[in-house]
């Protein structure tokens, strides 16, 4: 049985794949394709490339991999993603999806053409960087003539994509909204203005989907917040722990 795995895009939230990547590991499931939004394709590309979970987690917090983001203060976005590009040079050096041991879909957002597009072939680290670009915050990424920005804005759980690859679906989201809001200051609001926004595009994809991994947990957690990496992990490990057993997945 072939085995497909959606990421969703969540900012810091979207470490909590790699909890839920390691119970799948643990329980003897094999991804036979990935598909990925934002970081659920940077996680997506390094686990297909053969990275464990914890050797990326340990690559987020030792080289602080979100934090690598300079200021670039131009008119487009405040800030260059040429930090992560070196980053992500350094464990995936080919910077080509030939280059991955499973087959991945990158998910980004096409300024010019106002949909979804999604890559599978080709340079790797640009469309990456590009399904990433959080719009306004980040500079809009140029390649193959085209402009693109977060793959989010269209697709965040990207399981259409997949259905027609695999026989089992399994979709990991981690942008949970919780009911309960507090306005703590801009930045808290921005957040959740853009999950609400977000979660509109999600309700196909999440019925798509065989089996839904959805930690209610993160929810109570910024999508800002680097500094809970391993709690992120946690949080998605235990999920699965409590949640599924191996017999799920046959």
């Amino acid at each position: 049985m072939k085995i497909g795995l959606a990421l969703s895009g969540g900012g810091a939230r979207g470490i909590s794949h790699l909890g839920v990547l390691k119970a799948l590991d643990e329980f003897g499931v094999k991804i036979d394709c990935i598909a990925g939004t934002s970081t659920g394709a940077l996680v997506g590309a390094l686990y297909a490339y053969g990275l464990s979970p914890e050797k990326i987690l340990d690559a987020i917090i030792g080289t602080r991999f979100f934090a690598s983001l300079r200021p670039a203060w131009t008119l487009t976005g405040l800030v260059s993603m040429n930090g992560l590009k070196d980053l992500i040079l350094k464990f995936i050096p080919e910077n080509n999806f030939a280059s991955l041991k499973i087959p991945v879909t990158v998910v980004a957002t096409n300024l010019n053409q106002g949909k979804a597009e999604y890559f599978t072939t080709g340079d790797l680290i640009p469309a990456v960087l590009a399904s990433s670009c959080v719009p306004v915050l980040f500079n809009p990424i140029q390649f193959n003539g085209g402009v693109y920005v977060d793959g989010g804005i269209v697709d965040n759980l990207p399981t259409q994509c997949l259905r027609n690859q695999c026989e089992l679906l399994i979709g990991s989201h981690c942008n949970f909204i919780s009911n309960q809001f507090d306005v703590k200051n801009f930045r808290s609001v921005v957040e959740r203005s853009l999950l609400i926004a977000i979660s509109g595009n999600t309700i196909n994809s999440k019925n798509i989907c065989d089996i839904l991994i959805e930690p209610t947990e993160l929810g109570n957690i910024s999508a800002f917040d680097v500094r809970s990496a391993r709690n992120l992990f946690n949080v998605g490990y235990e999920f699965m722990l409590r949640n599924f057993v191996k017999e799920d997945f046959e």
